[in-house]
């Protein structure tokens, strides 16, 4: 059975620019993430979330739909909450500066069956990933703000996030959530350094980035698309393994000496789901 496509690009959108929205949910994104927390300045919060209930109130779009909220430390966050609450459930709530599990079950308990997408920006919130992860049913995915991380943490470049980002990684994991998706990165005009940071965070097992531009969309799904000998090999080991599986086999070594196995097969019908 093929898996479906996953989300690679998710692009982020202030919310109290109504044009800007639109031309989001009209673009290439997989994703749109509409932004009523760090886009938007404090005296235009009301506005931004009177867009919010405008446009997504019927929500029928042909793509999926998570809205950013305020954290509960700001004058904001309750409204947002109560914005999203009158919202169709199949909008998303992405939520940001999570450091504990108690704040999900909050999250939970006031947007009852509407899925969370946890931001995680903070040493506190990494030394907490799994049990972020795992605090309620409806968290749907966890990952990275590193404009945040970086401060708290002290680091200048991407090598001083590369444990953050592999507990991130591993969290998600073992919480059987899927893959994150990288943090935005931040130089819209720099697409060779935007190619190699996904790169860099595939091979940590990352799939998919958010976008502060939409000129960034193409090099994010470029840079996480199997290559065609990726593809190719998928094929192979599924096509092999599958045989060896219906003669009775469990394992079997190509004729170059690579040892397979059945628990290859979901990697392989991964990159294939990609591929498609």
């Amino acid at each position: 059975m093929s898996q479906a496509p996953p989300p690679l690009t998710l692009l982020y959108v202030p919310a109290d620019r109504s044009d800007r929205v639109a031309k989001a949910l009209a673009s290439n994104a997989d994703v749109v993430l509409v932004d009523l927390e760090d886009a938007v300045a404090p005296a235009r919060k009301d506005e931004a979330r009177a867009n919010v209930l405008r446009m997504l109130a019927d929500a029928p779009t042909d793509r999926p739909v998570q809205v950013r909220i305020n954290h509960p430390s700001t004058p904001w966050h309750d409204d947002d909450v109560a914005a999203l609450a009158d919202l169709p459930l199949d909008v998303g709530a992405r939520v940001p500066k999570v450091e504990a599990a108690e704040e999900v079950r909050r999250l939970a308990t006031a947007l009852p069956d509407r899925a969370l997408h946890l931001l995680i920006e903070s040493a506190l919130g990494v030394e907490h990933a799994l049990d972020i992860a795992t605090a309620a049913p409806q968290v749907a995915s966890i990952g990275l703000g590193e404009a945040d991380l970086r401060s708290d943490l002290r680091v200048v470049d991407e090598a001083g996030l590369s444990w953050a980002r592999s507990r991130v990684v591993v969290a998600a994991r073992a919480a059987r959530l899927p893959p994150p998706v990288m943090s935005a990165y931040p130089n819209v005009r720099d697409l060779d350094g935007l190619a190699e940071s996904c790169r860099t965070g595939r091979t940590l097992g990352f799939r998919g980035r958010t976008a502060i531009h939409p000129a960034q969309l193409n090099a994010i799904r470029t840079a996480f698309l199997p290559t065609a000998e990726e593809v190719q090999r998928a094929r192979e080991v599924i096509a092999l393994l599958d045989g060896a599986t219906a003669a009775g086999v469990g394992a079997l070594a190509l004729p170059d000496g690579t040892f397979l196995d059945v628990a290859m097969l979901e990697q392989a019908r991964t990159i294939l789901a990609l591929a498609t």
